[in-house]
């Protein structure tokens, strides 16, 4: 996860992110506030692009938000939702010692107590979500010249950022500014004799102006890196769609994989496909 969450592999670099509480001791803390700290952006060459970092950070923070363990040892797997409960489909084998021996995909949650079930959305076969997922494909593929197009105005409007990097711009100084006015205030009392109470009261409120404007670049931050990330997942998604020449015939793994986000089965007959891009189609 350090690996993962290290802006170093994109190029940039967050300076001081540990500092040395006592120089005699060498004892060394996670900077929580403490000291400023500083983002330079382009530092170093990069060794993946900004939006492969931003994909990453976006998914890591997805995952967390269902508070669910994920697996990557199936190719559907984490990818089949229950329309009841939420819950991850995932393989059980039926009969496992004997002739009739067969493998199907059902809601983990299906069953939480002994003999009482939860939820009643079926069980499926592999075969099964294999058809789901290449029937949705094709009503997508069959209307692809369209799609493109309709997404040329929200690739634009992903893109333009101006905006908010200029408020980011001017968050930043701000935070440069109020953390050099917190440390002169500090120094100030160690070396003159001052009114504590006047002394706690302007610390407090350099202190509050500077949390409001680091909240507030953290957010804008968040938010532009969510943009990035669905820029760069539209536009893979739209690449692999204009890759992509015929019908789908079978089930392409490949291709599972670059445009699914999920299935949401709710009945035999009402299963709806997510694609990567944001767009659900029922088959």
């Amino acid at each position: 996860m350090s690996i993962l969450q290290n802006e170093k592999y994109k190029g940039d670099s967050l300076q001081q992110k540990n500092f040395t509480v006592d120089f005699l001791s060498k004892k060394v803390k996670r900077n929580e506030g403490e000291v400023q700290q500083f983002y330079v952006e382009n530092s170093h060459p990069a060794i993946i692009s900004p939006e492969v970092f931003s994909l990453v950070q976006v998914e890591i923070k997805r995952r967390r938000a269902k508070g669910k363990h994920h697996t990557g040892l199936h190719a559907l797997s984490g990818k089949i939702v229950c329309g009841e409960c939420g819950g991850f489909f995932s393989p059980k084998t039926w009969h496992s010692n004997s002739k009739y021996k067969r493998t199907v995909w059902q809601c983990n949650d299906k069953y939480k107590t002994k003999g009482k079930c939860s939820c009643q959305t079926p069980h499926l076969y592999e075969t099964d979500i294999h058809e789901i997922f290449t029937q949705a494909f094709n009503q997508v593929y069959e209307n692809k010249t369209q799609l493109i197009a309709d997404y040329k105005d929200i690739i634009q409007t992903l893109t333009d950022t101006t905006a908010t990097d200029h408020e980011s711009d001017t968050l930043r100084e701000e935070c440069r500014m109020v953390a050099e006015m917190i440390q002169k205030c500090v120094d100030e009392n160690a070396r003159i004799a001052q009114n504590q109470t006047e002394y706690h009261k302007r610390y407090t409120a350099l202190h509050d102006r500077y949390d409001a404007a680091k909240t507030r670049l953290d957010m804008i931050s968040q938010e532009a890196q969510e943009w990035a990330s669905k820029r760069e997942t539209i536009l893979r998604f739209l690449a692999d769609l204009e890759q992509h020449s015929g019908v789908l015939l079978e089930f392409d793994e490949q291709l599972w994989y670059a445009t699914v986000e999920s299935i949401t089965v709710h009945s035999e007959k009402d299963a709806r496909v997510t694609f990567k891009d944001g767009s659900i189609i029922q088959a």
